[in-house]
């Protein structure tokens, strides 16, 4: 990632037979651009999960900020607060909430950062797949280039030894992309550095149409 001069900031149906069954849920699918990831909420700087609607626990969630390992003087740090309301639990695609993400040659250094707006969420058991828009960046021009596209990000909830990965491990850094595909990840391949943070994967129900 570029850097400039700016310290980063962050505080970074039902049918009647067995086909149309199928077909339903391919649609459901679908229609969200996702594939179900494979596979709470507390301290270490975790967001509370947002409230439920009408008694119901909210579909799926992914909340936490940590930084990850390095054996440089690097400080990469990611935070999420993503959500997936009761209501739209059959629309991955509906998710809203937040992100941010913050890249340094040491802490408090130089460096970029960029925040955005929830676009998509998916989890299964612990492991969680989002994507959203980069809305706002540090100022220089490599970052400034960035707003507006899509970017995607993987966590593994292993109980402070999460891992996380993100859309751009290929390719050295987020190139600001309109084409990628809603809930569209890397897997997550970064360590967590041990005690700077946490993060939460609240699993989504997949809802199985019923014959």
């Amino acid at each position: 990632m570029t850097t400039d001069r700016t310290r980063a900031g962050t505080r970074v149906r039902r049918p009647g037979r067995a086909l149309a069954v199928a077909a339903a849920l391919l649609l459901t699918a679908g229609a969200a651009g996702v594939a179900v990831a494979a596979g709470g909420d507390g301290a270490d700087g975790a967001r509370p999960a947002a409230p439920a609607s009408a008694g119901k626990r909210e579909a799926a969630a992914l909340t936490g900020t940590a930084k990850m390992f390095r054996k440089t003087t690097e400080d990469v740090r990611f935070t999420f607060d993503a959500h997936l309301a009761a209501a739209d639990d059959k629309r991955p695609d509906k998710a809203t909430g937040t992100f941010e993400f913050v890249h340094l040659d040491k802490p408090g250094g130089e460096g970029g950062w960029a925040k955005g707006r929830i676009d998509c969420l998916v989890t299964g058991g612990k492991v969680a797949t989002a994507t959203g828009i980069i809305t706002e960046t540090s100022p220089d021009a490599r970052m400034r280039s960035l707003k507006g596209g899509r970017v995607g990000f993987s966590v593994h909830d292993q109980g402070k030894h999460d891992r996380v990965g993100y859309s751009w491990a290929a390719t050295g850094g987020p190139d600001g992309t309109k084409k990628l595909s809603k809930c569209n990840s890397a897997a997550p391949f970064e360590k967590v550095e041990k005690g700077t943070g946490d993060f939460h994967v609240l699993p989504w129900k997949v809802p199985y149409p019923t014959a």
